[in-house]
């Protein structure tokens, strides 16, 4: 007999999956998660949260934005702002999936409790993909530590994103 989640599940004719993350900034690698994810599923709903822990460099709009705008050749991608629990969210869109990419192990040790509290308010599954390991160093914080201090990030982040980490970074030096 299936549980009223399950049969909810059962009676969705698309799978969909929600991708969340602070996302301050995108990354190559957070599109590389999509682009793939995108495979598995019809379609990947990107949930652009706030990290209660962290102070973030951008704002949410601009969050919303950049990443919006980085999908925007994908079909089956949306982006959408998460105001408040994942588990929630994914109840709204009736997914069926979290996505969440793995650089390494220190990523499972972060991911898997709170893959654990999303199944226990939700029912949903959280499927974690492997970061490519040409990205597996790339990181929201250590871009901005590398762009901070002058480094390039060209490499790691769609040219948008480069362009305002440096003006929030340097709003003096006239980069926009």
């Amino acid at each position: 007999m299936l549980t009223p989640r399950e049969g909810k599940l059962a009676a969705v004719t698309s799978r969909i999956a929600v991708c969340p993350g602070s996302f301050d900034p995108v990354t190559l690698g957070h599109l590389d998660i999509v682009r793939r994810a995108r495979t598995l599923f019809d379609e990947v709903v990107v949930a652009v949260g706030i990290n209660s822990g962290k102070a973030p460099l951008l704002d949410a709009d601009t969050r919303l934005r950049l990443f919006t705008d980085a999908v925007a050749d994908q079909d089956g991608v949306r982006v959408v702002r998460m105001p408040g629990l994942l588990a929630d969210l994914c109840d709204e869109l009736g997914a069926s999936a979290i996505v969440k990419g793995l650089r390494g192990g220190a990523d499972y040790d972060a991911e898997q409790p709170m893959a654990l509290m999303n199944r226990h308010l939700s029912g949903v599954e959280t499927v974690f993909v492997t970061g490519a390991p040409e990205l597996a160093h790339v990181s929201s914080t250590m871009v901005k530590d590398v762009a901070r201090y002058g480094g390039s990030i060209s490499d790691l982040v769609p040219p948008a994103v480069d362009d305002a980490v440096r003006t929030a970074l340097h709003p003096k030096d006239g980069h926009s």
